[in-house]
């Protein structure tokens, strides 16, 4: 069986990971017409994902439901999902037969390699406190010849606030440690990122995580700023998050607006170098290929500055000359 590359999608509950997975089925579907690389498969592994805007190759509504946990165990809503979680766990073999029953019927096909996304659900315990997910991948892992990138989406609101930025700071960096895959953080819906108020810092700021002491020292406020600064009680606390933070040196932000072909295309180029898709598809005798995409991966890359141009320019209003 040769390689085969996917996604594992992550985040919070309102991030945007079901659109960001339909978004990218559709992308494929149109490029299919033009011999795309990948024919992509929808696995959903969310037991409160109904009524998906994706084609659906695996569904774990199939096996089991939050709403039918809820009914005859009692069970709240994330209760009944931590146990749909690890009843998969447990009734791994049904992932794994119709994952086998796929790849093999996909074989047989005219279709290129397939590429398998898998979309999860959103609370954050799955994987920062609990260690159902990260089993279920170590176990797919060893069971097929698959390589994974965990594409992690927060939803850039969080970056009005600079509490909630910090929270969304150490969840990713927690997923990252946790799940221990290649990563890519996806700040999410960034044409909306200005709709409770403007940034108080330059979008750089936030996708590269720079100095993160300006959170805590800077007391100038946007007049359409929509939240305080950081409370002063929990400085001290604030300013040792964001020196763990720093000390990692690990997380830094892609932007994406799924509207957006180019935005779309970014992101999914950077976890085909993440994933190692971008040579791993290639025959070996396909050597003209092959440096074309070595070139692209190790070319001349441009100012990160540069990168979020089209942002500041379409989706911020902070002024490029205001000092951080």
């Amino acid at each position: 069986m040769s390689t085969i590359f996917g996604q594992i999608v992550v985040g919070p509950p309102g991030s945007g990971k079901t659109t960001y997975c339909s978004a990218v089925q559709d992308y494929f579907n149109k490029c299919l017409k033009a011999n795309s690389s990948r024919h992509v498969y929808i696995v959903n592994l969310d037991a409160a994902n109904i009524n998906m805007p994706y084609d659906c190759s695996i569904d774990l509504v199939d096996l089991i439901t939050v709403d039918d946990v809820c009914d005859n165990l009692n069970l709240g809503p994330n209760g009944s999902l931590m146990f749909c979680i690890e009843y998969i766990e447990n009734n791994l073999d049904w992932l794994i037969k119709r994952l086998e029953n796929l790849i093999n019927q996909h074989s047989t096909s005219q279709l290129p390699p397939p590429y398998i996304i898998f979309d999860c659900p959103g609370q954050i315990e799955l994987y920062t406190h609990h260690g159902s997910i990260h089993r279920i991948i170590e176990q797919l892992v060893k069971k097929f010849p698959i390589r994974l990138c965990c594409v992690n989406l927060i939803d850039s609101y969080y970056c009005s606030d600079s509490s909630n930025f910090i929270s969304a700071l150490l969840t990713s960096l927690s997923m990252m440690l946790h799940l221990a895959l290649p990563h890519v953080n996806i700040l999410s819906k960034i044409d909306l990122i200005e709709r409770y108020g403007s940034l108080e810092q330059n979008i750089d700021f936030y996708t590269e995580v720079l100095d993160l002491s300006y959170l805590l020292t800077n007391q100038k406020l946007n007049k359409n700023q929509f939240r305080p600064k950081l409370a002063k009680k929990y400085r001290k606390f604030n300013k040792a998050l964001c020196e763990v933070i720093q000390d990692y040196s690990l997380v830094s932000y892609l932007t994406l607006n799924v509207q957006d072909r180019l935005s779309i295309e970014k992101v999914i180029n950077t976890i085909d170098k993440a994933n190692g898709f971008i040579f791993g598809h290639l025959k070996n005798d396909d050597l003209s290929q092959r440096t074309n995409l070595f070139s692209n991966a190790y070319g001349v890359e441009q100012f990160e500055y540069a990168k979020t141009a089209k942002i500041r320019e379409n989706y911020t209003s902070v002024d490029d000359d205001e000092d951080m």
